[in-house]
């Protein structure tokens, strides 16, 4: 057994045996979703699940940070699937993090630090987070997230009380709302002398009333109504997207509720509309943006996430109903598609208001073919990620309609588009959502039915390879390393000894003559040689 400080997360959904009573079937096919999508944000955050039984999950972090951020993720993710349901069908977690003392055996976690979880977890709002305040004081000066102190808290079979805090969520428009703790305070009992009292007033009150209605007539008023109907940017089924695999879903048209109709200005739709610039989109919502969008002349707005699912509207009364009508389209979009993203505002007008600006990317050209290396696609074969984003590779990826491509992060990040009007323009996509969501540049892995990259087998792939900030390799040979290898062509491998003397196996046919090769030109200038790349990918021995 191993003693260990860890950042614990427990989550549990909140009447979940009423739910089962209710429709069976339909809450545990509902689970089986909301726990892929528990489970890909944990494995992003860098969290391990170490246990979990029946509706409830447990969670290690590396820090406090990682598991909040990763529990906010998940309660708006889960709160805008959870709107496509009446309130008495949604499923809602609850969720306590703490940071403890724990045991691991045979891979789960014992201690305090989880019972405490689980207790904070009991304590939380429905689709709420409840913290210790070790993890406030972690957390607090890190995130741009609010807290409220609830106090010290008596929990079951903890012997001392723990003191918590809840977390602030974010309300349907987007906002952060400060977590208000109410205090339940008993009322004392009205003397009895005061019912007969009160019993005489409200009688006095009731006959007024009723002479009041009697004699006056009452008459209602209704506003005019002005039905305002936002047009779709795209009149056919925009091509497939998915971060961890979501399809997308047809488009649809958004409908305001009526509003009256002001005189319309143009001031705010001055200059021309960056099409060009959007990212995460296809060539049709950008030519429509080009068009229709940029020359309409009202008030109107864009909006979309990265999983490329948008929304826009036109003709609309004033600035606040457009930016209403397109976050609304593109969240219906991307929630009828189950993507865990939510969807940004990216223009008002004609006005760029999205504050994230281009996601970080590679150089050109984004793929470069060679027969060399390239082979058939294998969902066992993706490297860096885990055996359920195989499954999905597998089961949305591999049958899917060309063009696609799947870009990949140096954490395990991944992100497929389908069914693009080109390779170039999947390969795009996927490296501008994939970028947005891991925060560096990735890589294109595959395109339509091939690995475009070496993939290794001889050795396990541990990350990404850059040569010139590598720390096996000593500092003087670093740039003759990247020099060699800028082609890039073939199989290349390089390996490195006690003094971090490289060694390079370049241009090779195959895999095992690229290693063979670097061992040896390794050995010539420095002893005990080992791989430590193949390919763009590190590489590490196999388990």
């Amino acid at each position: 057994m191993k003693r260990k400080i860890a950042a614990i997360f427990a989550a549990d959904i909140a009447g979940y045996s009423r739910l089962v009573a209710e429709d069976e079937e339909e809450t545990l096919r509902r689970l089986a979703a909301y726990r892929e999508v528990v489970d890909d944000f944990i494995a992003r955050a860098g969290g391990r699940i170490f246990n979990t039984a029946g509706d409830a999950v447990l969670a290690e972090f590396p820090s406090a940070v990682d598991a909040v951020r990763c529990a906010i993720d998940i309660q708006e993710s889960l709160r805008t699937r959870n709107m496509a349901y009446p309130p008495s069908r949604q499923m809602s977690f609850r969720i306590g993090i703490t940071i403890g003392d724990v045991v691991e055996r045979d891979g789960d976690l014992l201690g305090d630090g989880v019972n405490i979880a689980a207790r904070l977890e009991g304590l939380a709002e429905v689709g709420g987070i409840c913290v210790s305040r070790a993890v406030h004081e972690q957390v607090a000066n890190k995130l741009s997230v609010q807290f409220a102190d609830i106090g010290a808290q008596e929990v079951k079979n903890i012997p001392t009380p723990v003191h918590a805090y809840m977390v602030a969520m974010r309300r349907g428009d987007g906002s952060y709302a400060t977590p208000q703790i109410k205090k339940v305070t008993k009322a004392e009992a009205a003397p009895n002398w005061m019912w007969p009292l009160v019993v005489g007033v409200v009688s006095v009150v009731a006959i007024g009333v009723g002479g009041f209605l009697y004699f006056t007539k009452l008459e209602t008023t209704r506003a005019p109504a002005v039905a305002v109907t936002a047009p779709s940017p795209a009149s056919s089924p925009m091509p497939n997207a998915a971060a961890a695999a979501a399809p997308s879903p047809s488009s649809t048209m958004a409908a305001k509720a009526p509003m009256p109709m002001p005189a319309p200005s143009a001031s705010p739709m001055a200059g021309k509309f960056p099409a060009d610039s959007v990212p995460f989109i296809n060539e049709r919502i950008r030519n429509y943006l080009a068009g229709d969008y940029s020359a309409a002349g009202d008030y109107k707005a864009f909006a979309l996430n990265v999983g490329g699912f948008t929304g826009a509207s036109l003709n609309q009364p004033n600035e606040e109903a457009a930016r209403n009508a397109a976050l609304d389209q593109c969240q219906k979009r991307a929630d009828a598609a189950q993507s865990p993203r939510r969807c940004e505002l990216y223009a008002v007008g004609n006005n760029v208001v999205y504050t994230h600006g281009k996601p970080p990317m590679p150089p050109q050209p984004f793929v470069r073919h060679d027969a060399m290396t390239e082979r058939a696609f294998a969902s066992k074969d993706f490297p860096m990620v885990r055996d359920p984003a195989k499954v999905r590779l597998e089961n949305m990826f591999v049958p899917s309609a060309k063009s696609r491509a799947v870009a990949l992060g140096p954490g395990g990040q991944y992100f497929m588009v389908m069914g693009a009007s080109s390779a170039d323009d999947a390969a795009r996509r996927s490296l501008e959502s994939c970028g947005a969501i891991a925060g560096v540049a990735c890589l294109v892995v595959a395109v339509d039915e091939n690995f475009v990259v070496p993939i290794p087998t001889l050795l396990r792939i541990t990350g990404f390879f850059h040569a010139a900030s590598n720390a096996s390799i000593v500092a003087d040979a670093r740039d003759e390393v990247v020099r060699k290898l800028a082609d890039g062509m073939g199989w290349n491998a390089v390996a490195v000894g006690t003094a971090g003397r490289p060694g390079l196996g370049l241009k090779a046919a195959d895999e095992q003559t690229a290693v063979n090769s670097a061992l040896a030109d390794c050995a010539k200038r420095d002893s005990d040689c080992h791989l430590i790349a193949i390919g763009p990918f590190t590489v590490g021995p196999i388990n």
